[in-house]
């Protein structure tokens, strides 16, 4: 007799699960927008901040989100529901993207004003999704059972890929027409407003479980933890790996910057960009769902810790042999099948060595401690504007090519 076909996930999805789908493809959307290191970044140039500053915009987005987190593990303890701390948080985020908005389309007469505006309102964003990072990971891990992880976040990658990558050709004809700056990049900002915004909202309506409750959490215990914490050998492998990788990715701010400032590509090319960026997304996404379903969170890391160092070699290549700008894309095709990798693999890592009971801990633990390092794109800057990009890049390349090794001692079964 035939074996039956297993259902493919898609098809006996819960309401919650498909929430949480359209919550990542809006989030997804969003940030087409408001990418970090390609908008962002060039919106920065264009106002003159030095590289250093640039740095700044990724290590505050990246860092702010980690940085708060074991002080929310010990706030969210006693809380048998962690969505209203979410909502709380999102709400606050949602008046920060305005006000980046407002930023662009009044401020850049003067600049010093502008950026310092613009990037206390970023800070203030990325602690408020530090406040709700914890308790979106806490509900995702309770709305979706481990063996269905890897579709559900496959699925909000691929196809909320699609949609930044229509996000990139709004970029593009924006940055492209005759709306003049300020004005294209504050339109920019809004319509990622509108998406982020319309994402929190959906993921507000999930349905949470209620916990166990714990006893209160005390933050000075939780640093106090942290060393019992760091006693798990899996923990601290992965600990290991994410601080290298968080050091290598010095460069990533500065793909962008360099085709702007060294190669004179028009400010345009940053829609062609984002769109080299969100199609390998949901491109490669589909290949990571694949080894994170045969090889495991370990292998994903590994094969993505191989792609993103070959970034920054290929961006010294565009350089020097005078790439176009859309040659020049192959750097953000490679940077992002790199970063939709360790999104996944990281994700589940941390959720598969989490023990039931100290899953908010250990997620406070690591993310807090690499959320230092994650302000290294600083240290880049400053090494750029000094000694140039070049040395810059070796540099991230070398690195990436550390945290490969270091992949090796991660727990194969997670």
């Amino acid at each position: 007799m035939p074996r039956r076909a297993p259902t493919p996930p898609w098809q006996n999805w819960t309401p919650n699960e498909r929430l949480g789908v359209l919550n990542g493809w809006l989030v997804l959307l969003g940030e087409g927008f408001m990418s970090v290191a390609i908008v962002m970044a060039g919106f920065a140039a264009k106002l003159g901040a030095p590289n250093a500053i640039i740095g700044l915009l990724p290590a505050i987005a990246q860092g702010g989100w980690m940085l708060p987190q074991l002080y929310i593990a010990s706030r969210a303890r006693p809380l048998t529901h962690k969505m209203p701390l979410y909502r709380s948080a999102a709400t606050v985020r949602t008046v920060t993207y305005l006000l980046m908005v407002a930023c662009a389309a009044f401020l850049t007469d003067w600049p010093a004003l502008c950026l310092t505006v613009f990037l206390l309102a970023m800070l203030v964003n990325a602690l408020a999704s530090g406040v709700s990072g914890l308790p979106w990971l806490e509900i995702v891990s309770k709305t979706v059972p481990p063996q269905r992880r890897a579709w559900f976040f496959g699925t909000r990658n691929l196809y909320g890929g699609l949609l930044a990558f229509v996000s990139g050709l709004a970029v593009r004809w924006i940055l492209g027409s005759e709306l003049g700056f300020p004005y294209n990049y504050a339109l920019i900002f809004l319509l990622g407003t509108v998406a982020f915004t319309a994402g929190y909202a959906v993921f507000g309506r999930v349905e949470e479980p209620a916990d166990q409750p714990l006893p209160p959490g005390d933050f000075r215990e939780e640093l106090r933890s942290i060393p019992q914490s760091l006693a798990d050998p899996s923990l601290r492998a992965f600990l290991n790996v994410r601080l290298l990788l968080a050091f290598a990715a010095v460069s990533e701010p500065f793909y962008a910057v360099y085709a702007l400032r060294e190669l004179d590509f028009p400010a345009a090319s940053l829609g062609t960009f984002v769109m080299a960026t969100t199609a390998a997304a949901p491109l490669s996404n589909v290949g990571w769902q694949w080894v994170a379903e045969r090889k495991g969170s370990r292998r994903i890391l590994r094969y993505a810790a191989s792609f993103a160092a070959l970034a920054p070699v290929t961006a010294l290549l565009a350089g020097h042999f005078g790439w176009s700008p859309a040659a020049y894309g192959l750097v953000f095709v490679l940077a992002s099948v790199a970063l939709q990798g360790f999104n996944l693999g990281n994700t589940n890592h941390l959720l598969n060595i989490s023990p039931e009971g100290q899953r908010s801990r250990y997620i406070g633990t690591l993310n807090t401690l690499v959320g230092v390092a994650l302000f290294a794109p600083v240290l880049g800057g400053l090494v750029a504007d000094r000694y140039g990009y070049q040395p810059l890049f070796v540099s991230s390349a070398v690195l990436y090519a550390l945290g490969w090794w270091a992949c090796g001692s991660l727990r194969r079964d997670a």
